[in-house]
């Protein structure tokens, strides 16, 4: 046990060489834009399934879950409660829609309701909270790779860009849909890996280490306290995390554009649905590696909550199984990092550049998409490096989640209105989202921890709502619309 040895480096090399390899290889046959961002929308549902859970919790799970039991309790798993139950509601009511016409974006819905204003207002803003949420997923990744290395972060930053820039670049969807899988299987099986480590190495096994968890209140699960300050409460997590698990899973062209790539409405669902219950395992099983971690460190304290697995990882697994599980802390982090590159070329593509030149060349569409692959690559790598110096202030999951609930809400209340409210036009629906976005970014900003960032996108939701049906009554109706 100890260091990172020369076949940790051998199994993490060969893995990333395999992986880069083999997502290349999978984009041999694009012929247009609806191969290289929709998979010609062929995919089987069961690699979607693992492709949205893989995109969604990724190295986040990996390193900043475990961080989150190890600093705390298990009351972050109420929130999977919530993310189940609002899969379900987008299954029933938001797939439907998306499935009605061949669209290609999320925010292609809200042109075909409210007109090419709200899908480009809606896109842009997808673009930059996602540039600055995965930016954060970009750098959290980079930590194991500067411990092994005695690389600064900036270094290790451009290291995983590049390579996963590769296979997203030449792969497309279909790249990253089936690399997600795999990677998606490899790092939970290091997860195992981990647990059945602290078995070992933890004095008395797991069950003096459950016991000690227990006696210092870190088994505890349910908290059923009102208190909106508190970000885990079984409130929280069923309403909070079910709005925020709607408008991501909904609304979020990440999320959407891996549903657009099944084959009929049936898959999506199975698909969408199915992630929800893998979700709440795989929460569950990197909470339990934060306790073992809690329980052999005798809670140690660290400088950054997200190295504490990372440290364990190159320190005390043995050899070759710490190259495993760093090839999973790379397979998370390439499996989320090439998902938002993707979609956020696919928006580009689709929701700027093609009708603003009038493309209808699927050639064409396919030709630019590539040049926004590696246009966004190269600012998901620039944030990441700017994060570097405020990265000790929370776990980059709690970071990542916070920035996405700032918008959530203003993305939701815009889909519902279009859904709900016949008279919600255009003019509307853009100020309600932006008013939306602004209530919420100003509590974050100047009421700090007088409500839990679970609750943000409720509040932003229903900012968004009020808001945009009151304006689109101001008018005569007919009026101010597309």
């Amino acid at each position: 046990m100890g260091a990172f040895t020369t076949l940790d480096l051998v199994v993490l090399l060969v893995y990333l060489a395999g992986v880069t390899a083999w997502g290349a290889w999978l984009g041999r046959n694009q012929r247009g834009g609806s191969d290289y961002f929709l998979g010609n929308r062929d995919l089987p549902w069961g690699a979607v399934l693992l492709s949205v859970v893989a995109t969604e919790t990724s190295t986040l799970t990996f390193l900043s879950i475990p961080g989150v039991a190890y600093l705390g309790n298990l009351t972050f798993l109420q929130l999977t409660l919530g993310y189940l139950v609002g899969r379900v509601v987008v299954a029933g009511v938001l797939l439907p829609a998306y499935y009605r016409g061949e669209l290609n974006t999320a925010y292609a819905l809200l042109e075909t309701r409210f007109g090419k204003g709200t899908r480009r207002f809606t896109s842009g803003i997808f673009m930059a909270t996602r540039l600055l949420a995965d930016s954060v997923r970009l750098f959290a990744t980079a930590i194991p790779l500067a411990l092994i290395t005695g690389w600064p972060y900036p270094v290790s930053i451009a290291v995983i860009g590049v390579l996963t820039l590769i296979y997203t670049y030449f792969g497309g969807i279909r790249a990253v849909v089936w690399v997600d899988a795999l990677q998606m299987g490899l790092y939970l099986v290091g997860a195992a890996c981990a647990l059945i480590v602290l078995q070992m190495v933890i004095p008395g096994g797991w069950g003096a280490a459950l016991d000690s968890a227990s006696a210092a209140g870190k088994l505890t699960l349910l908290d059923f306290s009102t208190d909106p300050t508190l970000p885990y409460t079984f409130w929280a997590g069923l309403i909070g995390g079910g709005f925020l698990s709607m408008a991501s899973h909904g609304t979020d062209q990440l999320i959407v554009q891996r549903l657009l790539t099944c084959r009929d409405l049936k898959a999506s669902q199975k698909a969408l649905v199915g992630s929800g219950i893998v979700v709440v395992v795989q929460f569950a099983l990197f909470l339990m590696v934060g306790i073992g971690l809690w329980a052999f460190y005798e809670a140690r304290e660290f400088a950054v909550a997200d190295a504490i697995f990372a440290t364990f990882i190159i320190e005390v697994l043995p050899v070759g199984i710490t190259g495993l599980l760093i090839a999973g802390v790379f397979a998370a982090a390439m499996s989320s990092l090439s998902s938002s590159i993707n979609s956020l070329a696919s928006a580009s593509a689709y929701d700027f550049w093609a009708p603003l030149v009038g493309a209808k060349d699927d050639r064409e569409v396919m030709k630019i998409g590539r040049r926004f692959t590696l246009l966004w690559s190269v600012l998901l790598i620039g944030v990441a490096v700017a994060y570097v110096p405020m990265s000790e202030d929370a776990t980059a999951v709690e970071v990542a989640l916070t920035i996405a609930s700032l918008v959530y809400g203003g993305f939701l209340g815009a889909f519902f209105l279009g859904i709900l409210d016949p008279r919600a036009e255009q003019r509307g629906v853009i100020i309600g989202m932006a008013c939306g976005i602004l209530v919420v970014t100003w509590i974050w900003i100047f009421a700090t921890g007088a409500v839990g960032w679970p609750w943000f996108v409720p509040i932003g939701g229903a900012v968004t709502l009020v808001v945009g049906a009151g304006v689109s009554r101001l008018r005569p109706r007919g009026e101010g619309g597309r």
